[in-house]
């Protein structure tokens, strides 16, 4: 699901299949990704992150599974002296490199709102609204199905939207797709990591250190001021971004939330952009692949079946395939039986129908949150069974009904 949507966003927007034959807007032809480029790219990415799932899978079930645990406990130090870090690898990956993940999420969403689909109230109704209720019916499920067990935290883990995994079964469900489906399903997208972040920002970050905090935020505010002076060095970002990464992972806030706050100081004429498209292939490519590898390893021996009755799995499974598609569906349905917005040009309910369902393929977003969720490994294990269970049910349902 790499999140990286805003060309296809923008591109397909430009359309005149979508705009109903209205000329192309002249400060959008400048905009040279093509929306076939696009989708190719998340497809190869969905692919890519599969395989990655699989061989964790494979590998953490195998003779060799002692290795598999052993690679990501291996301690990595960053630093000299006192002044040093060390943390094991799987800790440097899910609070390091996806830092990068959501520096790149940040770039979007300054994007989006800046030129794109939820840069005006009438074009951000519809898709917020359908990401908002993929967000609350979830949690709702999840919460009444934990509630007063030991797993009751983790109701944000059904509330993301793996775009990777959708935009790539969506593609794959034929040509037929009108491309303001894609579109409303980006949007979506978009909308939904801005409500993960929220909820990962206010609900799973404790014992916040003010101090190292409020050293964070100096240096937020020295990168907007460069922003303002019209500072358009990388190195300058590069290390403030690190100065505000440092001060988040000692304050007790996330660390990767520094990713998307540093991202929305970037300068948006040259900068953003550049860095926008040559941090893509790295996050599609890399870094998610091997966050999808560290995390993915699940035991699946002779009591499967037993291991997956429990409230954590089933409501993780039950708030993902019955929430998210009743939530996006519900609400998209209300804002338009109500008049305060439309379907998207040539879409159908049974298009939205697919759309609601494949929202239910929650993966990377959903593993990240069920580890700041969990400390206990019983839990989180059991969450990745959820997890996984639900997202190949809710592929394989939105495939079959898009396919139709």
């Amino acid at each position: 699901m790499l999140k990286c949507r805003l060309s296809l966003i923008t591109v397909v927007s430009i359309k005149t299949t979508i705009l109903g034959g209205m000329t192309r807007k002249p400060k959008l032809q400048k905009i040279i990704a093509p929306v076939d480029r696009f989708i190719q790219l998340e497809y190869s990415s969905g692919v890519i992150l599969l395989i990655s799932v699989l061989i964790a899978i494979l590998w953490s079930n195998s003779a060799f599974h002692e290795s598999y645990h052993r690679l990501w406990e291996i301690n990595f130090t960053a630093g000299f002296g006192q002044y040093a870090l060390k943390q094991p690898f799987h800790i440097w990956i899910n609070d390091g490199l996806m830092a990068i993940f959501f520096f790149v999420i940040g770039l979007e969403l300054k994007r989006e709102f800046m030129d794109g689909e939820l840069s005006s109230l009438s074009k951000a109704l519809l898709p917020m609204m359908a990401a908002i209720g993929g967000m609350l019916v979830p949690a709702l499920i999840y919460s009444l199905i934990n509630m007063g067990t030991a797993g009751s935290q983790g109701w944000g883990i059904p509330m993301a939207t793996d775009i990777a995994f959708a935009l790539a079964l969506l593609s794959m469900a034929g040509k037929h797709i009108p491309p303001a489906v894609k579109i409303f399903l980006s949007a979506l997208a978009v909308a939904d990591d801005l409500g993960a972040i929220l909820v990962i920002a206010f609900f799973y970050s404790s014992g916040v250190d003010l101090v190292a905090l409020g050293v964070a935020g100096l240096f937020v505010l020295v990168l907007i001021a460069g922003n303002r002076l019209g500072v358009k060095s990388v190195l300058f970002y590069l290390l403030g971004g690190l100065a505000v990464w440092l001060g988040f992972l000692l304050s007790g806030v996330h660390a990767t939330l520094a990713g998307v706050i540093v991202a929305f100081t970037i300068p948006s004429d040259t900068l953003l952009p550049k860095l926008e498209q040559g941090l893509h292939p790295w996050v599609a490519f890399l870094i998610m692949p091997l966050f999808a590898l560290a995390n993915s390893g699940i035991s699946i021996g002779t009591d499967f079946l037993h291991a997956i009755i429990n409230p954590v799995s089933i409501g993780v499974t039950a708030g993902l395939v019955v929430g998210k598609c009743a939530g996006i569906f519900l609400f998209t349905w209300a804002m338009v039986k109500l008049g305060l917005s439309s379907l998207p040009h040539e879409a159908t309910w049974k298009h939205m129908l697919g759309i609601a369902l494949l929202g239910g393929i929650g993966f990377t977003m959903s593993l990240f949150i069920s580890g700041l969720a969990f400390k206990d490994p019983l839990l989180v294990e059991q969450a990745k069974y959820g997890i996984l269970i639900a997202s190949v049910i809710a592929g394989v349902l939105g495939s079959m009904v898009l396919r139709k």
